[in-house]
């Protein structure tokens, strides 16, 4: 027997007590609380943490969440949870700037993890849905690679599984398949687990969906292992020894622009202490010398004294060093790397390509400013985008550049190897996010290029944390953060390609494929069956046939 709650209205009448409706109503806020909180569990996966492995139960949690929903409630809950991954993640971006920036950007971008989820609920009815909703989730990361405003990959799934299993997939299909993998092994713990209480509880076991949903799991994780003869760290075009140089700045924040050349002498000295040890016999002698982002915001090409003080520190040490500067050419503002020999001076550039909005140039200036003075005052001058795939020729040996903000991107660093790169540096400048997990995540990203493409990464910062890099991913020397500090290590160079390296789009674009049909299929297993439904009351209501 049930027993309901009852009181006694104005009218004598017996009436239901509200506390089941209040129970109800915070019953109805469970999901939303759990789609917020397994957000923050796939966050806590990311760096500078290494517990990659709770991406699983967080990929599980959304699973959950999202099968059997409506799309309404698949979107609502669908940006809780991008709310609490991309709130906590993102935070630096709003160090300097204040929390205006950061709120609008995850704002926007929890939208497509939305849409996901739409995408997501949908598909979680067909069979073997794990496969179907992963590559739906991976449809979500393409869109958000490249709008609004060419796209904004940084929070991948890829880019948490540096230090994780899964990792040599990244010589497979890059980041997509290294992502996918991670999403459909989450998805399938949670359709073994459904599968396992619903067998319970009706004592009979679906043999095929069970054999779908184990596969899910296993598969990536088998397709893991048989990746790995792809990962090595051999040299097969000899080897070169490299500097990597860490000068620090005055202090964090934007205001170190204005001490440009401050920033510039500080590179210059760490590099003549550099010189200083070779000669005493306490580091050995490098090949060439890679300097950060923004080392030389003063451009050396119109100002005497910079190019004096880079060319001192070139002869100082007798070999090439690679130098980010902020230069000016035909009224276009560059972020430039610039070859500087210690003989011929200037000899090759590199114009950064995708330079970043809000950052480096300001989208929809009018607006912004009508909101915010101050933003647009930051950002005077809109920096101009390069045209050509940057690769430094060191007498012989070739190194690709994908400059800070440029390794989030697949192909701004794909197509440096494709062009002859033997290793890559991705010269960068966190000095404006001071001691956020911006550096850590973007350490991370290099760590995933490095297996992607079978490469030495090296890592020089302006002011932390610069680090050399294996083509296995692991990182073999690194400086702390705002401190002045070089690097020197003999590193391989490599000259053959993965599959993700001559693959290029092809992988995401075969899951994007995936998730169309998968789309499609459930879209249109949805109005057949609203047809039906709506053909049954008449064929009931339909005058029988007096012959019958």
């Amino acid at each position: 027997m049930t027993v309901t709650a009852t009181s006694v209205g104005q009218s004598g009448q017996l009436q239901p007590s509200p506390a089941p409706t209040a129970r109800r109503r915070l019953l109805r806020l469970v999901p939303a609380a759990a789609s917020a909180l397994c957000g923050v569990l796939l966050y806590v996966s990311f760096p500078p943490r290494t517990v990659w492995w709770l991406a699983l139960p967080a990929f599980a949690g959304f699973a959950w969440l999202m099968r059997g929903r409506s799309w309404k409630a698949a979107f609502g809950l669908g940006y809780l949870f991008g709310l609490g991954f991309l709130l906590p993640l993102l935070v630096w971006t709003g160090v300097e700037v204040g929390p205006g920036p950061w709120l609008a950007l995850v704002a926007i971008e929890a939208v497509f993890v939305a849409l996901a989820g739409v995408g997501v609920a949908a598909v979680a009815k067909l069979p073997a849905w794990p496969v179907w909703a992963a590559a739906v989730w991976i449809a979500g990361e393409a869109a958000r690679a490249r709008m609004p405003f060419r796209g904004f990959p940084w929070g991948k799934i890829a880019f948490g599984q540096a230090d994780g299993v899964f990792l040599p997939l990244a010589a497979v299909g890059g980041t997509p398949v290294l992502g996918f993998a991670v999403v459909l092994c989450g998805f399938g713990l949670y359709e073994v687990g459904r599968l396992i209480a619903d067998g319970r509880r009706t004592r009979t076991l679906r043999r095929g969906a069970a054999a779908a949903a184990l596969l899910s799991v296993a598969v990536p994780v088998a397709g893991a292992v048989a990746a790995r003869p792809l990962v090595s760290d051999k040299a097969e075009d000899g080897t070169a020894t490299v500097a990597v140089i860490q000068g620090n700045v005055p202090r964090s924040g934007l205001e170190f622009s204005a001490q440009r050349r401050a920033v510039l002498d500080y590179h210059a000295r760490e590099t003549l202490k550099l010189a200083a040890d070779i000669k005493a016999g306490k580091a050995a002698k490098p090949d060439y010398v890679l300097w950060p982002e923004n080392s030389s915001d003063i451009d050396p090409f119109t100002n005497p004294d910079a190019a004096a003080v880079i060319n001192g520190a070139a002869k100082a040490l007798g070999v090439p060093i690679s130098v980010g500067g902020v230069v000016e050419k035909d009224g276009r503002l560059l972020n430039e790397q610039i070859l500087w020999d210690p003989v011929k001076g200037p000899t090759q550039i590199y114009d950064k390509r995708q330079v970043q909005p809000f950052g480096e140039y300001l989208p929809l200036r009018g607006l912004v400013g009508a909101i915010n003075k101050d933003w647009t005052s930051m950002v005077r001058q809109d920096f101009s985008r390069g045209s050509k795939p940057g690769v430094f020729d060191f007498d012989g040996a070739k190194v690709g550049l994908a400059t800070c903000y440029e390794a989030a991107f697949d192909w701004a660093v794909r197509d440096t190897v494709t062009h002859g790169a033997e290793m890559i540096s991705v010269p960068s400048n966190n000095a404006t996010f001071d001691r956020s997990e911006m550096t850590y995540q973007q350490l991370a990203m290099s760590r995933i290029r490095a297996v992607e493409h079978s490469r030495t990464v090296t890592v020089p910062v302006t002011s932390g944390v610069s680090a050399i890099i294996m083509p296995d991913g692991k990182i073999t020397k690194k400086t702390g953060m705002f401190v002045p500090a070089y690097l020197v290590q003999k590193v391989p160079l490599r000259t053959s390609e993965t599959p993700a390296t001559r693959l290029g789009i092809l992988p995401e674009m075969a899951l994007l494929l995936v998730a169309a049909g998968g789309l499609g299929w459930a879209i249109g297993s949805g109005v057949r069956a609203r047809r039906t439904g709506d053909a049954q009351p008449h064929a009931r209501r339909r005058p029988s046939n007096p012959q019958d």
